[in-house]
């Protein structure tokens, strides 16, 4: 089953998906724009390493009570219709999609602050984890886990 906010497997998910979802609201009527986040995978990271992958995985029942806290929250905005999270988790590629966030709203100007709010809000409070296969400026392959300072950049 999909929720409004939830981790899903890598392929099981789409960006075409979360739009459906968004519009099959019956209150979607109130909308007069969408704005959307879709975070994708880096060729390179902020210590200047070539990204090779990623891997990214959860405690996924948790990370759906988080996504859906903040979803829930950020719908008691004014003029705002919908809220959705949805995070892929598996392993990915250089500049393949990661994480979809869509907001409705009943005007633009309502929409772009709640959008860039959940953004925040997941990266920093959502149980996901990502670990980084990368090649070093002096050609070495690794792989390790970031924290939460490193998932900044």
């Amino acid at each position: 089953m999909v929720t409004d906010a939830s981790v899903h497997k890598k392929g099981v998910f789409s960006f075409s998906d979360a739009i459906k979802s968004v519009k099959a609201k019956a209150d979607f009527c109130n909308a007069g724009a969408i704005a959307t986040f879709v975070g994708v995978v880096r060729c390179d990271n902020a210590k200047g390493e070539a990204v090779q992958k990623l891997e990214l995985e959860a405690y996924e029942e948790k990370a759906n009570e988080v996504l859906a806290e903040i979803c829930s929250d950020l719908k008691k905005t004014p003029g705002i219709v919908d809220v959705q999270i949805h995070h892929l988790l598996g392993e990915f590629s250089v500049g393949e999609d990661l994480v979809y966030v869509v907001v409705a709203g009943s005007h633009r100007a309502e929409v772009f602050s709640v959008l860039e709010e959940a953004v925040e809000r997941y990266k920093k409070e959502a149980p996901i984890f990502k670990k980084e296969h990368v090649v070093t400026a002096k050609g070495k392959e690794k792989a390790y886990w970031l924290t939460e300072s490193e998932n900044e950049s």
